[in-house]
């Protein structure tokens, strides 16, 4: 029992820390101190210094040792190559998904849509980022491949960070059309069709680092450019 206990508040530290680091409540740059929050947390320093382990190996944190452990800045570069990852893993996810989907499963896929514009609507980033992996997750959840799933999983956190920083650009806000293509796709069980438009919604990511790229050298800390204010909605 002690075992599942501790593994079950490593991954809620992991989870906490993670969520504000992507979320901006913990800035790029920042130093982090595994005392300072595990006492925010009400934990002991062991399941953070384990969540800071697997941080630091998800590229959302760095470490120097008998230095510093710090967040790491958002790299346009880091960001393109988790997005390459993470759109191969969803097209393996589609194809086994597809001929697989229940009426129940597309259902699913339409109400998390719905929140996605209502929250895109709304302003509300993180609930309309939420509502996008729900749509997402319905497919990889029902292609049950549990190496592609571990692998969107382990690269999702640094792509969000630049949605987020970037949410209301338009390379963001046309997920909404790409999601109505995308679920019609997968009710005619156009297995071609699905992974044409799930390409595209993931090349379309790429792309949205490639722009920010495009903004300047180095680490992307302002991502709408040098000097520039931060958009955080519409």
């Amino acid at each position: 029992m002690r075992r599942v206990r501790r593994t079950l508040l490593r991954d809620q530290a992991y989870e906490s820390i993670r969520d504000a680091i992507v979320g901006g409540d913990i800035p790029p740059g920042s130093v982090v101190r595994d005392t300072e929050l595990a006492e925010l947390l009400g934990l002991s320093r062991a399941p953070v210094r384990e969540a800071f382990s697997r941080l630091t190996d998800e590229g959302l944190l760095e470490s120097k040792p008998q230095s510093y452990t710090r967040v790491t800045e958002l790299v346009a570069a880091d960001v393109r190559d988790a997005a390459a990852v993470v759109r191969a893993m969803h097209e393996v996810a589609v194809r086994a998904a597809v001929p697989r989907l229940t009426d129940t499963d597309l259902q699913a896929m339409r109400e998390a849509d719905a929140r996605f514009l209502r929250f895109v609507s709304e302003g509300d980033i993180d609930a309309a980022l939420h509502a996008d992996d729900e749509l997402h997750h319905t497919l990889v959840r029902v292609a049950d491949n549990r190496a592609a799933a571990a692998t969107i999983r382990r690269y999702t956190p640094l792509i969000r960070r630049l949605e987020r920083d970037r949410f209301g650009d338009p390379v963001t806000c046309r997920s909404a059309g790409l999601h109505d293509r995308l679920i019609a796709a997968c009710a005619a069980r156009d297995l071609t069709a699905a992974c044409t438009v799930t390409t595209e919604i993931w090349r379309g990511l790429e792309q949205l680092a490639d722009d920010c790229d495009a903004d300047g050298p180095g680490p992307v800390d302002a991502l709408t450019g040098p000097g520039s204010p931060r958009r955080t909605g519409r």
